[in-house]
């Protein structure tokens, strides 16, 4: 599924353009975020592709969702 990551403030939001849904990321797996899960304010949860540390924010990824 293509997801839209971005940062605010010191937190992480997702935007999900198929369901027009944005929601804060409440839990990562991985503190660099990258190949780890996160899980979204409404349950969701979502693989994330393994890339560099330093990748600039906005980025669309596509990402895997996960049964919650």
């Amino acid at each position: 599924m293509k997801i839209m990551l971005r940062k605010t403030g010191e937190s992480y939001a997702v935007y999900v353009a198929k369901k027009d849904l944005e929601e804060k990321v409440v839990a990562m797996e991985k503190p660099g975020l990258w190949g780890g899960t996160v899980t979204l304010n409404n349950g969701w949860v979502f693989q994330l592709p393994d890339l560099a540390p330093d990748t600039r924010l906005p980025i669309s990824v596509e990402a895997r969702r996960l049964e919650s």
